[in-house]
């Protein structure tokens, strides 16, 4: 998917082009998915992205993000534990990975070419994986 030059700069909200009313429930995860829809992409952090693909907000913009950084590190980690952002990455809505068969496409490579580097006693990092392959019918 092609996205403007400056894509990275702007909010999730100027990039949908929806602004969220003031959340009417008061959770800390729901305040904070307000709040980071205000920020820009550029300052997402992996915590930030964890949180957001984890709720699928954003999965448009937020994936790709989430690509580059699970090619820097496949166990890139928020604040829950090692491999906490491809976990959320692999059981993400999967309408969107049916879309998006080219990022489908990605993450399968990568899963298969880090998988090495994944602690085969992490059962749920592999079982997630191989849900995520069926959804286009690996």
């Amino acid at each position: 998917m092609k996205f403007e030059n400056n894509w990275k700069n702007k909010s999730l909200e100027n990039l949908e082009k929806d602004i969220w009313d003031e959340p009417e429930y008061s959770s800390h995860l729901v305040t904070t998915c307000h709040k980071l829809r205000k920020k820009q992409l550029k300052d997402f952090d992996i915590e930030d992205l964890r949180i957001m693909i984890g709720q699928n907000i954003g999965l448009k913009f937020l994936i790709p993000l989430a690509i580059e950084k699970l090619k820097q590190n496949i166990l890139a980690e928020g604040d829950l534990y090692e491999g906490d952002l491809l976990k959320s990455v692999l059981t993400s809505e999967p309408d969107y990975w049916k879309e998006e068969k080219e990022n489908w496409l990605l993450i399968c490579t990568l899963f298969n070419e880090k998988k090495v580097q994944l602690d085969y006693t992490n059962k749920d990092l592999f079982q997630s994986f191989k849900k995520f392959e069926k959804i286009n019918g690996k």
